[in-house]
């Protein structure tokens, strides 16, 4: 399967990730379905791939016509007939499980006996996912890290069923087309990224509540001194609160270890609402285009 050429990759769900992946997709020279459910979501989805691609103009880090050039290769789609064109779907929406159960039967039904059906998801079990669909070898998780566009790794994640073959296309695909390291993960609860970076997230929301130190030095001691990009607060705002919230959960009760137990000021942030990037303000605040004031 490595010859599997893939043309047309289907996007489904246009939020931040779904965003990242049809702006990195289409950068790398493919043609993009971006689908959500309602005409409302796409416009957003389309504003917010604008304005990533206006920060890059002002980098110089892409001229005017590549800009024009990607935005040409995203196609906006509400009927999901148009999926039928696709050669691999991605399914990136919220982490439902029955939300995405619902999603992979109406992929399998809809789409060409060929084509890959892959998932974002960081925690939940593609197997399961898998088990809607009447191709379960041809089920695969492909986890892309945020920024998508920044982040050269991919966690290419086997489900029970998921075959050989389709590994080893997605791993070319990945590492060939996407120009992005693949690492191979078996199915378990937040893989390697999600695992491991919640873990350390909720260790900084402890140091904070306990008084150890303020965010902002939490958060400088990790950057400088392990020369991290984000501090693990910023982080958690970046993925969103209720996201590490809802990973951390899952694993806890996966796992049953107190070690992924969410810290309560966590759960106390997501109360009042203070989500992060997706809501300004979360351990730091943020304006509209995501960029951090204070």
């Amino acid at each position: 399967m490595n010859n599997f050429i893939i043309k047309k990759v289907a996007v489904v769900g246009a939020g931040t990730m779904g965003q990242g992946i049809a702006h990195m997709l289409a950068s790398r020279g493919l043609d993009v379905l971006l689908v959500e459910k309602n005409a409302e979501n796409l416009e957003h989805a389309w504003e917010m791939i604008q304005i990533t691609l206006d920060k890059e103009l002002e980098r110089w880090a892409i001229t005017a016509s590549e800009k024009k050039l990607i935005l040409s290769r995203i196609h906006k789609v509400e009927d999901w007939q148009a999926i039928r064109e696709a050669d691999l779907v991605i399914e990136t929406i919220t982490e439902d499980l029955n939300a995405k159960k619902e999603v992979f039967a109406k992929l399998d039904a809809l789409c060409k006996p060929h084509t890959i059906l892959a998932s974002n998801t960081s925690t939940l079990s593609l197997t399961e996912l898998a088990g809607t669909t009447k191709r379960p070898e041809r089920v695969v998780g492909l986890h892309f890290l945020h920024p998508v566009n920044k982040i050269d790794l991919v966690e290419l994640v086997r489900g029970l069923k998921t075959s050989e073959e389709t590994m080893s296309a997605m791993q070319h695909f990945v590492e060939n087309v996407l120009e992005k390291k693949g690492i191979k993960v078996y199915e378990s609860p937040g893989y390697v990224t999600t695992r491991l970076i919640c873990l350390l997230i909720n260790e900084a929301l402890h140091a904070l509540s306990e008084g150890v130190a303020s965010a902002e030095d939490i958060d400088s001691a990790m950057r400088i001194g392990y020369d991290f990009h984000y501090g693990p607060l910023e982080m958690a705002d970046r993925f969103g609160l209720d996201s590490v919230l809802l990973a951390l959960e899952r694993m806890f009760r996966e796992y049953g270890e107190l070690k992924y137990r969410p810290s309560f000021l966590l759960k106390k942030m997501v109360r009042a609402g203070h989500l992060g990037v997706k809501t300004g303000e979360g351990f730091f605040r943020y304006d509209k285009d995501g960029d951090r004031i204070s």
